[in-house]
This record gives C-alpha cells, structure tokens and sequence, in this order.
C-alpha cells in the first residue's frame, strides 16, 4: 500500500511539473534566445571577426562556416537571431549552434527596405536581388529597372507582402527590418526561407550603424567590397570630426519640424544626435540618453531649443519647400529664432510677412534654416551608410569658414 501510495504521489507530482511547463510555454515563459555573450561562454569560438564599431553583431569564424549573433537590442543580454553562414559548395557543420543556416553567397535574395537596395547597389551584388517589397518607396534605380523589365519581383506591401510572390522568386534569403514587439513575421515564417533581421538601424553611433556592411558583404559574397567601402567611410568620417574641431564657434541646432500635432526631435544617444556633437554643434538635447526619438509638444521644443541659431529639418515633398509654406503649415514657427533672425538681417525686415502673405522678396534668402527634401533627395537611401556624407552637409552649413568642403548634398536653404 505504501509503495503504491508512492507512486500515485509521485507521478502527480511529474505530472504537475509537465503542466506548469506546458503552461509557461504557452504564456511566452520560454528561455529566451541567448546573447552571443552566452553562447561564447558555452562554446568559446576558435577564432572571432573584430567589429570596431557596431554592438549588436559579433561574427565568430568556425571550421566551415561563420556563425553570426545579433543581439536583441530592445532587451539587453537576449540574443535576436543566430545565423549559420556556409558556403554554397562546403558541407553542412555538424554543430549548428541553434542558428538558422543561410548558404552564401545569396544567389537570389528579396530585400524589404531602399535602404539596403541602395547598399547592394554600393556592393555591386545587384544581380543578386530577385524581389523586393514597398517598391513605392524604393528609389534605387536598378530595382526600379529590374521591375519594369522583370528582372526583380514586386512582392507588395512590407507590412502584408504577396508570399506567393516571395516563393516564386526562389530567395536564398529575406532581408527586412525588425521592430519591437512586431509579433513575428507573420506568413513568411512558414515558408522555409531564411530572414535576416537587419537590427544595424538600432546601433548607437553613425559608424557602428554604417559597419554593418561588413556583415552584409558576407552575405553577398563581397567582403572585399564592403571592407573597403567601410574604410573610405570611417576615414573621411574620422578626417571630418578632427576638420570641425578647429571651428571657433560651436552654433545650436534645431532639428525637424511638427508631424501632425507632435515634434519628434532625436534622442541625445541618437545616430543624429551623435553627428551633430561630432560637427561641433551645440544640440539641445545632448544630454538626453535615448537613442530613438522623442515625441514633444510644440511649446515644450519652442522652449529648450527655440533661441538655435540653426534650425534643419527633413520634409517629404515633389518640389523645394519655401518659407511662406513653412509658416502656413504652423503659426507658431515664427517664433522659433532662425525665422525671427531672417526677418530683421540684410535688409530684410519684411521677408516674413511678405512670405506670409504670399510675397517673395527678390534676392532674399534665409540664411539659417535649411530643408532636406527626403522625396527628391537620396537622404534615406545613403546615409544611414554614408554618414560622412551627411556629417559633411552639417558641418558645411554650421561652418561655413572650414575650407575645401563641397556643397551640401542634402540640406539646402529654405528661399
């Protein structure tokens, strides 16, 4: 009696424990995806590729394969993704690590942002893009090309993409940006068809974001090419900050405009954030510690930053912006100081109430407020890779008096 009180005891016990885990799991109680801190303390790698830069990537080199851990970077210390890269002609590893085994070079790959067609375009691996997504957005000429001849797939909508499509194409690989809690991939998960979760958008510094490509290049099979373009980036990057260290003056920017009844202004840890303290430029909220952006009150902006003597912001339009349709979109921003400057220097004291009102006074222009027209412009496109191109434009603008540096290539005055 005993024994069999025994055991009926304990196999509900045993049957407890395997409810309580069915239970966790069905919750989200699962363990997590490891850091690739904690898989290296596991499984130390035999030999690892040096990123200078970026912290949410790290390659190790193992025998027959690369293994790649992305970090989750809205959960510090969780791992995102693992990849295994091997080669097209080499044997599958015995030890996968857990990851998701991408062959490489990708032969046919579908990439979902213009910002990474832009960077395959740099890598010269454009024939090794079958399909894309969000094709309205995506101004890179070869896949606008590829399109229209049908070289390059149309596979929809980013948020809703035709999955048929995507299969047709007979991707190596889906290239996409991953947001916070997005809630999966919907569809696409089930299609066999490795995604790359490309998080570099996440990076805390301009370099560490642009260093990426180096990860990319091993996806494309253009190491070579991605190496070198990193380089030519990180110098002139490196040659600009000591270049506009020797300004005298270190001038306040203004950054962005009102979107509906918000101003998002860029986090102090921000890429933005950091390219205005490496073009010796006082930012407002420097000492703000996100890297995202901040969604402010108009008064609260108009408060802190509005006495800038710059004032840069980003607009999507098909022709430039001028100053009269600046002020018609808000009242208010002829407080902001930039405007106010404008319309008592160089003989210009009616140029704001003209503009308001519809005049254009010959010859004026306001000298502190530049715009970024993002629909007519490659903005978006290059310098999340290129950001030596946009610190040039900012230091170009905010010191005028530092020599040799080309015209901007984004921001122009607002007329």
């Amino acid at each position: 009696m005993y024994f069999e009180s025994f055991v009926v005891k304990r196999t509900r016990q045993i049957l407890c424990i395997i409810s309580l885990l069915l239970v966790l799991t069905a919750c989200g109680g699962q363990r997590p995806p490891q850091s690739w801190a904690e898989r290296l303390q596991e499984t130390p790698a035999p030999d690892s590729l040096t990123f200078r830069y970026a912290r949410l990537i790290h390659v190790e080199q193992r025998e027959g394969c690369r293994v790649v851990y992305i970090d989750n970077p809205w959960k510090p210390g969780y791992g995102l993704h693992t990849y295994v890269l091997v080669p097209y002609d080499a044997p599958m590893p015995e030890d996968l690590l857990g990851g998701t085994v991408v062959r490489t070079p990708l032969r046919r790959s579908v990439v979902f942002t213009s910002v990474h067609c832009a960077l395959i375009d740099q890598l010269q691996a454009t024939a090794q893009v079958a399909g894309v997504a969000d094709l309205k957005y995506i101004k890179v000429p070869f896949v606008q090309e590829g399109v229209k001849s049908g070289r390059i797939a149309d596979c929809g909508d980013g948020m809703s993409p035709v999955v048929e499509k995507i299969i047709d194409t007979e991707a190596d690989a889906l290239l996409l940006s991953p947001f916070e809690n997005a809630g999966g991939y919907g569809r696409m998960e089930d299609i066999n068809i490795p995604i790359i979760e490309c998080a570099e958008y996440m990076e805390a510094s301009p370099l560490a974001r642009a260093e990426w490509m180096r990860f990319y290049g091993m996806l494309y099979g253009k190491e070579a090419e991605a190496e070198h373009l990193f380089i030519e980036v990180e110098t002139h990057y490196r040659v600009l900050i000591q270049q506009a260290a020797t300004a005298a003056d270190r001038p306040s920017v203004l950054v962005d405009k009102m979107a509906g009844s918000v101003w998002y202004v860029p986090g102090g840890r921000s890429t933005i954030g950091q390219m205005l303290s490496d073009a010796n430029a006082d930012y407002p909220w420097a000492d703000d510690t996100h890297s995202g952006s901040l969604q402010l009150a108009f008064e609260t902006v108009l408060e802190r930053a509005g006495e800038s003597d710059f004032w840069l912001f980003r607009y999507d339009s098909p022709a430039p912006i001028t100053l009269s349709q600046l002020l018609s979109e808000k009242d208010g921003y002829r407080m902001v100081g930039p405007v106010r400057s404008a319309s008592v220097s160089g003989g210009m004291a009616h140029s704001v109430s003209a503009s308001v009102s519809g005049g254009s006074p010959a010859g004026n222009s306001v000298s502190h407020i530049y715009g970024c027209n993002v629909t007519t412009s490659m903005f978006y496109e290059e310098t999340p890779f290129r950001p030596d191109l946009l610190l040039q434009d900012l230091i170009k603008i905010l010191h005028p008096d530092i020599p040799n540096l080309p015209e901007p290539r984004y921001y122009h005055k607002i007329e």
